[in-house]
Protein backbone atom coordinates (compact mmCIF):
# COMPACT_ATOMS: atom_id res chain seq x y z
CA UNK A 1 0.00 0.00 0.00
CA UNK A 2 2.93 2.36 0.86
CA UNK A 3 4.23 1.71 -2.81
CA UNK A 4 0.86 2.62 -4.53
CA UNK A 5 0.38 5.65 -2.15
CA UNK A 6 3.66 6.89 -3.46
CA UNK A 7 3.41 6.26 -7.11
CA UNK A 8 -0.09 7.71 -6.74
CA UNK A 9 1.76 10.90 -4.99
CA UNK A 10 4.33 11.12 -7.44
CA UNK A 11 1.69 11.71 -10.31
CA UNK A 12 0.13 14.69 -7.99
CA UNK A 13 -2.70 12.53 -6.53
CA UNK A 14 -3.65 12.46 -2.66
CA UNK A 15 -5.97 9.51 -1.63
CA UNK A 16 -9.34 11.32 -0.46
CA UNK A 17 -11.14 7.85 0.75
CA UNK A 18 -9.84 4.28 1.34
CA UNK A 19 -12.34 1.92 1.38
CA UNK A 20 -11.76 -1.82 2.85
CA UNK A 21 -14.06 -3.93 0.80
CA UNK A 22 -12.80 -7.53 2.55
CA UNK A 23 -13.44 -5.64 6.34
CA UNK A 24 -16.85 -4.28 5.23
CA UNK A 25 -18.60 -7.83 3.96
CA UNK A 26 -16.88 -9.29 6.84
CA UNK A 27 -18.03 -6.87 9.41
CA UNK A 28 -22.00 -6.63 7.72
CA UNK A 29 -22.13 -9.68 5.94
CA UNK A 30 -20.41 -12.27 7.98
CA UNK A 31 -18.55 -12.81 4.27
CA UNK A 32 -15.35 -13.93 3.59
CA UNK A 33 -13.02 -12.65 0.35
CA UNK A 34 -9.88 -11.81 -0.22
CA UNK A 35 -7.60 -8.47 0.27
CA UNK A 36 -9.77 -5.83 -1.50
CA UNK A 37 -8.89 -1.75 -1.28
CA UNK A 38 -10.80 1.03 -2.98
CA UNK A 39 -8.58 4.14 -3.03
CA UNK A 40 -10.04 7.44 -4.22
CA UNK A 41 -7.39 9.17 -5.02
CA UNK A 42 -7.30 13.12 -6.23
CA UNK A 43 -4.83 15.39 -7.99
CA UNK A 44 -6.58 18.58 -6.88
CA UNK A 45 -5.34 20.99 -10.03
CA UNK A 46 -7.17 18.28 -12.61
CA UNK A 47 -10.24 17.95 -10.22
CA UNK A 48 -10.35 21.71 -10.57
CA UNK A 49 -10.03 22.10 -14.20
CA UNK A 50 -12.59 18.81 -14.65
CA UNK A 51 -15.01 20.43 -12.39
CA UNK A 52 -14.76 24.02 -14.11
CA UNK A 53 -15.73 22.42 -17.70
CA UNK A 54 -18.38 20.40 -15.80
CA UNK A 55 -19.90 20.44 -11.55
CA UNK A 56 -21.99 17.28 -12.71
CA UNK A 57 -18.02 15.78 -13.02
CA UNK A 58 -18.02 15.95 -9.08
CA UNK A 59 -20.22 12.67 -9.42
CA UNK A 60 -17.88 10.52 -11.14
CA UNK A 61 -14.29 11.81 -9.05
CA UNK A 62 -12.32 10.65 -7.59
CA UNK A 63 -10.37 8.45 -9.51
CA UNK A 64 -10.87 4.85 -7.93
CA UNK A 65 -7.72 2.52 -7.75
CA UNK A 66 -8.22 -1.03 -6.59
CA UNK A 67 -5.39 -3.04 -4.49
CA UNK A 68 -6.84 -6.69 -4.12
CA UNK A 69 -5.09 -9.90 -3.94
CA UNK A 70 -5.73 -13.11 -6.82
CA UNK A 71 -3.47 -15.82 -4.77
CA UNK A 72 0.17 -15.04 -4.17
CA UNK A 73 -0.50 -11.69 -6.25
CA UNK A 74 -1.19 -8.11 -5.81
CA UNK A 75 -2.98 -6.67 -8.78
CA UNK A 76 -3.56 -3.12 -8.55
CA UNK A 77 -6.41 -1.65 -11.41
CA UNK A 78 -7.72 1.98 -11.89
CA UNK A 79 -10.91 3.12 -13.25
CA UNK A 80 -9.78 4.70 -16.91
CA UNK A 81 -10.36 8.65 -16.50
CA UNK A 82 -11.50 8.65 -20.04
CA UNK A 83 -14.58 6.74 -19.20
CA UNK A 84 -15.52 9.53 -16.98
CA UNK A 85 -14.76 11.63 -20.05
CA UNK A 86 -17.32 9.59 -22.41
CA UNK A 87 -19.83 9.11 -19.93
CA UNK A 88 -20.25 12.92 -19.16
CA UNK A 89 -20.08 14.28 -22.95
CA UNK A 90 -17.98 16.97 -22.53
CA UNK A 91 -15.85 17.46 -25.05
CA UNK A 92 -13.83 20.54 -22.65
CA UNK A 93 -13.35 17.46 -20.17
CA UNK A 94 -11.11 15.61 -22.95
CA UNK A 95 -7.96 17.76 -22.24
CA UNK A 96 -8.02 17.32 -18.12
CA UNK A 97 -8.71 13.42 -19.05
CA UNK A 98 -6.08 12.85 -21.40
CA UNK A 99 -3.73 14.59 -18.60
CA UNK A 100 -5.09 12.23 -15.59
CA UNK A 101 -4.63 9.33 -17.73
CA UNK A 102 -1.30 9.78 -18.10
CA UNK A 103 -0.43 9.95 -14.98
CA UNK A 104 -2.58 6.99 -13.79
CA UNK A 105 -0.73 5.21 -16.47
CA UNK A 106 2.66 6.68 -14.77
CA UNK A 107 1.93 5.67 -11.62
CA UNK A 108 0.77 1.97 -12.40
CA UNK A 109 3.72 1.42 -15.13
CA UNK A 110 6.34 2.59 -11.75
CA UNK A 111 4.54 0.38 -10.01
CA UNK A 112 4.95 -2.84 -12.75
CA UNK A 113 8.54 -1.84 -13.19
CA UNK A 114 9.01 -2.21 -9.11
CA UNK A 115 8.24 -5.54 -9.78
CA UNK A 116 4.26 -5.71 -9.29
CA UNK A 117 1.53 -6.58 -12.00
CA UNK A 118 -0.57 -3.25 -12.37
CA UNK A 119 -3.19 -2.19 -15.10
Amino acid sequence: MARVRQALKDQGFGVLTEIDVQATLRDKLGQDMEDYLILGACNPPLAHRALAADRKIGLLLPCNVVVRTAGAQTIIEALNPQVMAEVAGQPSLKPVADEATGRIRAALDSLQDAGGPAR
